[in-house]
């Protein structure tokens, strides 16, 4: 065997994803079982979007570069309103349920988990967690294109990230890679209380 199918053989072994795979894949610290289910959901998902067309609700973990998603439905907003993009950005609103159509403008995304506080889904604002509960499901939240976008009170802007890894290398726009953007969500305590906590919001657990 050579030196790269005896690492692939170790991996395999161990349940981990082998290097080979993981080298042309997106980020993950899922084991290989967990990797693999992953990825059929993802196929799954890209599939779906081409035999029903656009979907309600995009599942944001399912992208291999969410970035590149949101910065689109930000273009589109910008061509349909022809409005300068360096203009907009987004506004959230976290969802009940799921919604009855698609927005006209923006998107609704669904798939990221909490860590460091749960989501209130009674009066739809950030919470404490509940003892031994790590991270929990994150309502649906839509993202509504606005210009001249402000940030109002009463709001936590919560970083977003594709792993639990919180790190990455720099790309050219001096982000992680592995951050993927930053999500105001409702809240009745001060940003400084959830900064200590280190409330975030990620696309994929590690299981």
């Amino acid at each position: 065997m050579s030196e790269a199918l005896e690492s692939m053989s170790g991996s395999l072994a161990r349940n981990a994803v082998p290097l080979m795979w993981s080298s042309k894949a997106y980020p993950s610290l899922k084991p290989l079982a967990a990797w693999v289910k992953d990825l059929c959901l993802r196929v799954q998902f890209m599939q779906g979007w081409a035999d029903a067309g656009i979907p309600k609700v995009f599942w944001i973990s399912g992208f291999y570069f969410p970035q590149a998603f949101l910065t689109g439905a930000l273009q589109n907003y910008a061509r349909k309103h022809v409005i300068a993009i360096d203009t907009i950005s987004y506004a959230f609103e976290a969802l009940p349920g799921a919604p009855a159509k698609r927005p006209d403008d923006g998107c609704c995304v669904r798939g990221l988990y909490l860590e460091g506080a749960r989501w209130n889904m009674g009066d739809m604002s950030l919470e404490e967690s509940r003892p031994k509960e790590l991270h929990t499901e994150m309502a649906i939240i839509y993202m509504k294109p606005e210009q001249n976008h402000k940030l109002q009170s009463g709001l936590y802007e919560c970083p977003t990230y594709k792993t639990l890894l919180r790190a990455g290398t720099l790309s050219t726009t001096g982000h992680s890679t592995n951050y993927v953007m930053t999500i105001e969500l409702t809240t009745h305590k001060p940003q400084s209380h959830w900064i200590k906590r280190g409330v975030a919001l990620f696309c994929a657990l590690d299981y």
